[in-house]
């Protein structure tokens, strides 16, 4: 019998019984499996919104518990939890400073250092959410003097470099 080692079990999993059993069966399957799981796990800190925070905080804790070195599973992982409660809690403190009514529309996330000579980085055109898991996830190694910005877009005007230099066009953010 194969063991559902998916994160969607894993948020199911209810006992010692049963968490003792989806460790030893992501133990036995090793990298592809944690790699999947692992996966499935930042999918679902990208798209959790208000009602889920403690829930999400508290799979990170029980992930922490279960695999308290997942580095066994690859090198990359050694911080893998305090990298996700990063990622969390700076999302949370971005859902608890917007409110609900005010995150329609296209997001973007800038990174911007004022003292080097480097171009802004800037990732537009996202959700909401998109956009409060990346300004999390890049928040993990802001530099002392970068910048991180989450902002919401009102207005855009946008053309293509195949197109003549009037064309550009003034239009909804997001379309």
């Amino acid at each position: 019998m194969t063991t559902d080692l998916s994160f969607r079990r894993f948020r199911e999993l209810d006992g010692d019984a049963e968490l003792r059993a989806f460790r030893e069966g992501m133990e036995r399957a090793g990298y592809s499996a944690f790699f999947a799981f692992v996966s499935d796990f930042r999918e679902a800190i990208k798209t959790y919104a208000d009602d889920e925070t403690a829930t999400m905080e508290a799979l990170i804790r029980r992930a922490r518990q279960l695999f308290p070195s997942p580095e066994r599973f690859s090198p990359a992982w050694e911080n893998l939890w305090g990298e996700l409660e990063g990622i969390c809690a700076a999302k949370n403190g971005a859902l608890a400073a917007i409110p609900p009514s005010a995150r329609d529309g296209e997001w973007q996330v800038l990174i911007d250092n004022p003292y080097v000579s480097q171009p802004v980085v800037c990732y537009p055109g996202l959700s909401f959410l998109d956009a409060v898991y990346l300004f999390g996830y890049f928040r993990q190694d802001l530099a002392p003097n970068e910048r991180l910005r989450l902002q919401r877009v009102i207005d855009v005007v946008e053309t293509a470099g195949s197109e003549p230099l009037a064309a550009a066009q003034a239009k909804p953010p997001g379309l």
